[in-house]
C-alpha cells in the first residue's frame, strides 16, 4: 500500500455536509488540494440521499440554537445556490395543522419560535384558511409557512462536488475506500483506507451514521454514541396524489423524540407520507429485516439505548406496530387526511437517521462539531442539516481557518 501524494485538507464522508465543506474551503482557498474520501461508490449514499428532500424553514428549533441560526441562513443560501446552478426545487410552502384543542398551546409556541427565528412570511391561519390551502385536511387551524420547499439533496451534493473539481483540478474525490486508521505526525497526518494511504495536513470528518466510530479511530473519546433509527415511508397512489397540494405537517408532541408523520410533495412528482421511527439493527440498513451484528451489539449494549426505550416505551411500541401494519400507519395519516383509504397508500422507501444519544437516553438536539489534534469532527448533524449544509460548512471552514491556522 503506497503513500499517495500530499493534500492540504482531507475530508472523510461524501454526504452533503462533507461535500459542502469541501466547496466552501475550495472557494476560500482555491490553491488548496482537497481530497474527499467516501466509502460508497457514490456521493450522498445514505442520509443525504434518503431523506424527505424538504427545505426546512426553521420553525421548530429553539431560538438562538445552532440549528435555528444555521437552518434559516442555510436555507437562504441553498435556495440561491439552486437558482444559480439550475437545480430543480420548489418553494411550495407547508401547513402545520392542529387537529384538536389540546394542540393549540403547542401551535402558539411553535409560531413564536418561528417569529423569533425570522422565518419569513409565517402566519397563523384558521381552519377555513387551512382548508383553502389543503382542502382534504381536517383541522381546527394551523400555521402557513410559505418559505418551506422541496429539493433533491443528491443533486445539490453532486453539483457542489463538480464545482470543487472545476475550481481546483488537483483536488480529488475517492470512492470505495473506507477509513481504517488515522496517524498524526508532527506536521502531517496519514489517513489509512482499505486501499491506500493519504498524506494530509489536516482532516475533517463528516461521517454521519459512522461519526462516532470515525472519532474513535482518531482517538477521540465520546460519552455519547450514534444509534440508528429507520424511518419507513409510504407514497400516495396516482389517484390520491390530488389530496396533497403542498407539504402537510402535524404539531409535534414534545413528549416524543420525533416529529411525526407528514405529507411531502416530492420534487420528482411522488407524494410521500411518513416516516415512522424504529430502532434499526443495521446502521446503514434500509430493509425492515436488515441486520448487522456489530451495529446491533453496539446499540443494545449502550445504556443510552435502553434509557431511551424505557423513557419512551409506549412510543417505541407504537412505532414498531406501525412499521409492520399498513392499517396502523394509515390510521396515523387519517388524523390529518381522514378520507385516505388503504388503497390510497403504497409501500415506499426507507431512510436511516443518525441519533447521537447521551447515556441518560436523551438525544443531542443540536449540531455538535469538535476539534482534536489535526482534525475536526462533525459528530452530530441531525435534520435540518441538509437544508443548513452551506451554513454549517461556513462554520467548519471558519473553524478550520482558525484551528488549523490556515491563514
Amino acid at each position: 500500500m503506497s503513500l499517495k501524494k500530499r493534500y492540504d485538507i482531507g475530508i472523510v464522508g461524501g454526504g452533503i455536509i462533507g461535500v459542502a465543506t469541501a466547496y466552501k474551503l475550495q472557494l476560500k482557498y482555491p490553491h488548496f488540494r482537497i481530497i474527499l474520501i467516501e466509502k460508497e461508490d457514490q456521493l450522498a449514499a445514505h442520509q443525504t440521499g434518503n431523506n424527505s428532500g424538504v427545505i426546512h424553514s426553521g420553525l421548530y428549533y429553539k431560538p438562538g440554537s445552532s440549528k435555528a441560526k444555521n437552518c434559516v441562513n442555510g436555507r437562504r443560501q441553498l435556495v440561491d445556490f439552486a437558482k444559480k446552478y439550475n437545480i430543480k426545487h420548489d418553494i411550495c410552502g407547508k401547513v402545520v395543522a392542529a387537529v384538536d384543542t389540546e394542540e393549540l398551546p403547542r401551535l402558539e409556541r411553535i409560531f413564536k419560535n418561528g417569529m423569533a427565528n425570522n422565518t419569513e412570511g409565517i402566519e397563523k391561519i384558521s381552519a377555513n384558511q387551512l382548508a383553502d390551502i389543503e382542502p382534504f385536511v381536517k383541522s381546527i387551524g394551523g400555521i402557513w409557512v410559505p418559505c418551506t420547499g422541496v429539493i433533491d439533496f443528491s443533486d445539490v451534493t453532486n453539483m457542489l462536488a463538480k464545482l470543487v473539481l472545476g475550481r481546483q483540478p488537483k483536488s480529488k474525490l475517492v470512492f470505495g475506500e473506507e477509513v481504517k486508521a488515522v496517524n498524526h505526525g508532527s506536521n502531517t497526518s496519514i489517513v489509512v483506507t482499505t486501499k491506500n494511504k493519504y498524506q494530509v495536513n489536516h482532516i475533517i470528518f463528516s461521517g454521519g451514521l459512522e461519526s462516532d466510530r470515525l472519532a474513535k479511530k482518531d482517538h477521540v473519546y465520546l460519552k455519547e454514541r450514534i444509534v440508528g433509527f429507520r424511518g419507513d415511508y409510504y407514497k400516495l397512489s396516482e389517484s390520491a396524489k390530488t389530496k396533497v397540494k403542498h407539504l402537510i405537517y402535524p404539531l409535534p408532541n414534545p413528549a416524543f423524540p420525533f416529529l411525526g408523520v407528514h405529507f411531502t410533495r416530492m420534487i420528482h412528482g411522488d407524494v410521500e407520507c411518513g416516516p415512522n421511527a424504529v430502532l434499526t439493527f443495521k446502521r446503514e440498513g434500509y430493509g425492515k429485516k436488515d441486520f448487522n451484528f456489530k451495529d446491533t451489539y453496539d446499540a443494545l449494549t449502550y445504556s443510552g439505548t435502553w434509557n431511551l426505550l424505557f423513557n419512551h416505551g409506549r412510543f417505541a411500541i407504537n412505532e414498531y406496530q406501525r412499521a409492520f401494519s399498513k392499517k396502523r400507519f394509515l390510521s396515523t395519516l387519517q388524523r390529518l387526511i381522514p378520507s385516505l383509504s388503504l388503497k390510497d397508500i403504497e409501500p415506499g422507501r426507507s431512510g436511516v437517521r443518525a441519533m447521537l444519544l447521551k447515556e441518560d437516553g436523551t438525544m443531542e438536539e443540536d449540531f455538535k462539531i469538535i476539534y482534536h489534534q489535526k482534525s475536526i469532527h462533525v459528530i452530530n448533524a441531525p435534520s435540518p442539516a441538509a437544508t443548513a449544509c452551506l451554513a454549517i460548512a461556513d462554520t467548519i471552514r471558519d473553524m478550520a481557518t482558525g484551528y488549523f491556522n490556515l491563514g
